[in-house]
């Protein structure tokens, strides 16, 4: 007689998070009657919800401590907003902190979510670089276990955050990738992408196909026994070499998938299966000129120039510049309008750009490896977003965004002054995979700079509003706006530099900039603080800007223990 499944997805999220819990043990941290509820929904005419859609519950799980995060998919379709957003860094924040001093905790995190919730925005962003950097921090002491079992997916942002864990496993039903088919769609075209063909999506991002070509660990049926199983085993396996650390091996199984004409999921597992069973030898770093095209002379490659004196730079990639002086690192993404990679011939993030930025920080890390002092990583932020399409999307980008986010989060953790510097646009994806886990952020005071989760047109389709109606949203929520200076009252921004010519910088212009740049490195080692704290601390985040998000972390620690 077969034994009697109990279905996993069909629970809500409170139900997922008690259903793998030891009997008895679960304590559910700001409950729904603590009324911890997103201040930004109401404003809008959206009804929020007690709990804004994320169950946290410590417990045990087969005698061992545990954190369970649990994303309520159907609310706000498991949207990351500010207080939602604020419950998951918390948690992992305190995770982090109990493991440091010998607690062993593990977090287990089942993600339901299209990623950041557009009514919320930049608050979704930034709480969902937050979370990413905890977990490249946790995996340094214990397994982190990321459940994707069906319904909505794991989209967006929070598809990079996944990348990040050491374990994850998927249901057949569940579907994973960085931008949803109707954004692909919006964004490239439906020749690039049909959102209506469900059966072609499920052989491009569901989870059979993931678990076949490694993006996923383990493919699981929707039961609650099967999948605490592959729970119990992943916390007795560590520690595990991340996927998002296999930098040569993914850059020759790009090099090679867009060599081919024609490539479907299928050839992807041929292709991945193949290369799995060679030794992939590491590849040689011949640098390359960046484009001298009028049309690439984006604003992010000028400031590139200004900044490291250097006409003409290269890169290990024509769209990924780097250089290195006695004092600093220099790294930018840049546009090439003649780039094979065509989806990101405009400054995006796309796969390949994602790993060049993880092979050059890696290179960074290395040089100061044994130094004490280390240098500091400049990124230089111009970028539109990540890149749309149908390769981007079977060959997994979240996953190659998340190699550049975990490169970059870990040369903050062993010491190395990580400063963001805007003088362009800092989009979605792209600025999660290029911005986002710096010490420090700094921009310059222009018009002419957005910052959001998403283009106006995709933003606009997806949340079902008009362009009209969203711009007027946004005087009710900066968080939804895309000017710096609504951006600056967040609290992410440590300085607002004026008065400078962003197209053409002069030489005050630059030298400006730069007395900013040396300025926020010598604050970030002063600090002596190699977290994301500073985001909450500085006086726009105090008069307001993070409100929410300081309350919950500070009520959330009152209950941890």
């Amino acid at each position: 007689m077969s034994k009697f499944k109990e279905s996993f997805i069909e629970l809500n999220g409170r139900e997922r998070a008690k259903a793998i819990l030891d009997s008895g043990t679960g304590i559910e941290l700001l409950d729904p009657f603590e009324g911890m509820k997103s201040p930004h929904l109401e404003p809008q005419g959206i009804v929020p919800q007690n709990d804004d859609g994320v169950i946290v519950i410590k417990g045990e799980i087969d005698g061992k401590r545990v954190v369970v995060i649990s994303i309520e998919g159907s609310f706000q379709g498991g949207g990351i907003g500010e207080v939602s957003g604020a419950k998951i860094a918390g948690a992992l924040e305190l995770a982090l902190k109990d493991n440091r001093e010998g607690k062993k905790i593990v977090p287990v995190v089942v993600f339901d979510t299209g990623g950041v919730r557009l009514q919320e925005a930049n608050y979704g962003l930034l709480s969902i670089a937050e979370i990413q950097g905890a977990i490249v921090a946790l995996n340094e002491y214990v397994p982190t276990i990321g459940i994707i079992p069906g319904k909505v997916g794991g989209f967006g942002g929070m598809s990079i955050t996944a990348a990040l864990f050491s374990h994850v496993m998927m249901t057949p039903s569940g579907r994973y990738g960085l931008n949803g088919p109707e954004v692909i769609e919006q964004e490239a075209g439906v020749r690039e992408l049909d959102s209506s063909d469900k059966k072609m999506i499920w052989e491009m991002i569901g989870g059979t196909q993931r678990v076949k070509t490694g993006l996923v660990d383990a493919l699981v049926e929707d039961d609650i026994d099967e999948i605490l199983s592959i729970i119990k085993k992943a916390m007795k396996e560590h520690p595990v070499k991340n996927r998002t650390e296999e930098i040569n091996f993914y850059l020759t199984l790009i090099n090679k998938a867009f060599s081919q004409d024609t490539f479907t999921p299928k050839d992807y597992e041929k292709l991945y299966h193949h290369l799995k069973e060679q030794e992939v030898e590491e590849l040689p770093k011949e640098r390359v000129k960046g484009s001298n095209q009028k049309e690439d002379q984006s604003r992010g490659r000028k400031w590139f120039e200004a900044l490291t004196s250097v006409q003409s730079p290269s890169g290990w990639a024509s769209t990924v510049l780097s250089h290195s002086d006695e004092n600093e690192n220099y790294i930018a993404v840049v546009p090439d309008s003649c780039s094979r990679f065509k989806r990101a011939r405009h400054g995006e993030v796309g796969l390949y750009e994602g790993w060049k930025i993880a092979q050059t920080v890696q290179e960074f890390i290395k040089r100061d490896e044994k130094n004490e002092k280390k240098r500091a990583i400049i990124a230089v932020i111009d970028v539109p977003s990540q890149a749309y399409g149908y390769k981007e999307e079977v060959l997994g980008i979240n996953v190659a965004l998340a190699a550049s986010v975990n490169m970059l989060a870990k040369a903050r953790l062993y010491g190395h002054p990580v400063i963001g510097f805007i003088p362009g646009n800092a989009i979605s994806g792209a600025f999660l995979a290029l911005g986002l886990q710096a010490n420090a952020l700094l921009s310059l005071d222009d018009d002419k700079i957005n910052v959001q989760a998403m283009s106006k047109k995709s933003a606009a389709r997806i949340t079902k509003r008009t362009i009209r109606e969203l711009e007027e949203a946004t005087k009710k929520v900066p968080a939804m706006a895309y000017d710096i200076h609504s951006y600056k009252t967040l609290g992410a921004l440590s300085q607002l530099i004026t008065n400078i010519n962003g197209e053409d910088p002069s030489e005050e212009d630059i030298h400006i900039v730069k007395d900013a740049l040396i300025t926020s490195i010598h604050d970030v080692q002063n600090r002596n603080d190699r977290s994301l704290s500073i985001r909450l601390e500085t006086k726009e985040a105090l008069l307001g800007g993070r409100k929410a998000s300081i309350e919950v972390r500070e009520r959330m620690k009152k209950q941890w223990n």
